[in-house]
């Protein structure tokens, strides 16, 4: 590889007629600007240099009335995203037109190769921003073999919770932050024997010297908007290389879906281009900041006149079962996110809980436009980028709602 970059260099600094045909590199020259392109090479994927004229074409081929469905699951980990597809003979209007599949859940890390076949069942369907059409994207649940819900299907659980406490017409609005790797797992665009400046100038910042990747960025929103995620902002955050994207404002259950599947739209555009998007919390040691979700979170009591005392009454109940949100806040039990809640970059400590107005060094948050005007949301600030939307919503919403009424009924 590094030969046919020198070789492409010398070429093109002495090729008859250029503006360097009269004064080319020197030798040193030509190796430098070589390693150069060969790192910037290497640092995204070979399937993002093919030919991307020939797939175009393939793409563009009339499909007639048929339709194609991607199925996208949570795979084992809680943290990866799967996904395959099937052909139907017509547009799906609704998802009760999406039949259930299935899949090998041995290659998925959901089941033993002696009884692996697990279902697919599908809850909630998006348009195909990649192949168009009348294609979708559909998010499913996992069940095993007797339709029970596999251990990684969080949305089960969740999806209980929220029919219980409908009435109070949760909202949720989720911030997730993510980091842009180049194949070779330096974060894109950093350089490979150092380090960019130090932070300040990054976060929504503009300029090749500041933004780096934002072609993912903004093709990630559009492909959102297409698809009908409920999308509502983006921006580049304080670590360079690291971008923050906004979903919301959802009602139940569906926060979980509209983040997992704008997950699934990221992770689909990175590969286009080459690159990997980490959800990884701290990704980076040392003066950097990590990646986090913050959390939105109101009721209907909340947004009304005096919601202000049912927001701290909220955050009163939060504080007694810090340890046990902490738990469920990552995917490990806490292990992921005590690299980030330091204390430092815009994070509270993982060990306590505090609360202030407009206190981004806070467990919970509390805007202060919110306190001037008696009525609004919070905001939690522990759940770490690699979340599982599910738990994290089951989790508050069990807290701050089901646990609101226990006491009632105990009074």
């Amino acid at each position: 590889m590094l030969c046919n970059c020198v070789l492409l260099c010398t070429e093109l600094h002495t090729r008859p007629g250029s503006t360097n045909s009269r004064s080319p590199l020197s030798a040193d020259g030509v190796l430098m600007m070589a390693q150069t392109l060969h790192l910037a090479m290497a640092s995204v994927s070979v399937s993002s240099r093919l030919n991307k004229a020939i797939h175009q074409h393939y793409m563009s081929l009339p499909q007639g009335d048929l339709c194609q469905v991607t199925y996208i699951w949570i795979d084992g980990s809680g943290e990866g995203l799967r996904n395959k597809t099937r052909t139907l003979d017509r547009e799906p209007q609704g998802i009760e037109d999406i039949p259930e599949w299935n899949f090998d859940g041995s290659s998925t890390y959901q089941a033993e190769g002696s009884n692996s076949d697990m279902y697919l069942v599908p809850v909630a369907m998006f348009r195909d921003p990649f192949t168009l059409e009348s294609n979708k994207l559909v998010l499913c649940e996992v069940l095993k073999y007797n339709r029970l819900p596999a251990e990684s299907n969080l949305r089960s659980g969740c999806k209980k919770v929220m029919e219980e406490v409908k009435h109070y017409i949760p909202w949720f609005g989720m911030e997730q932050e993510y980091t842009l790797l180049g194949m070779d797992g330096r974060p894109y665009g950093w350089p490979q024997n150092g380090f960019p400046g130090p932070q300040g100038p990054y976060y929504c910042g503009v300029g090749a010297d500041n933004a780096y990747g934002r072609d993912i960025m903004e093709c990630h929103y559009k492909a959102c908007l297409y698809s009908g995620v409920k999308i509502c902002g983006t921006n580049a955050e304080v670590m360079p290389s690291q971008f923050e994207f906004q979903v919301g404002l959802c009602e139940g259950i569906e926060m979980g879906d509209h983040l997992w599947m704008a997950r699934f739209l990221l992770h689909r555009v990175c590969e286009d281009f080459g690159v990997v998007a980490t959800l990884d919390p701290k990704p980076m040691k040392g003066n950097w900041n990590g990646a986090g979700c913050h959390t939105n979170v109101s009721t209907k009591e909340m947004r009304e006149e005096g919601g202000l005392q049912h927001i701290e009454q909220a955050i009163e109940k939060l504080s007694k079962r810090h340890a046990q949100h902490i738990c469920v806040y990552d995917p490990h039990g806490g292990q992921d996110n005590i690299r980030r809640l330091t204390g430092l970059h815009e994070t509270s400590s993982i060990h306590d809980f505090c609360f202030g107005v407009a206190n981004r060094g806070a467990s919970i948050r509390i805007p202060r436009q919110v306190a001037q005007e008696g009525k609004g949301y919070f905001e939690d600030r522990r759940p770490s980028a690699n979340c599982d939307p599910y738990a994290v919503t089951c989790a508050i919403a069990s807290t701050c709602l089901l646990g609101m009424e226990e006491e009632e009924e105990s009074t």
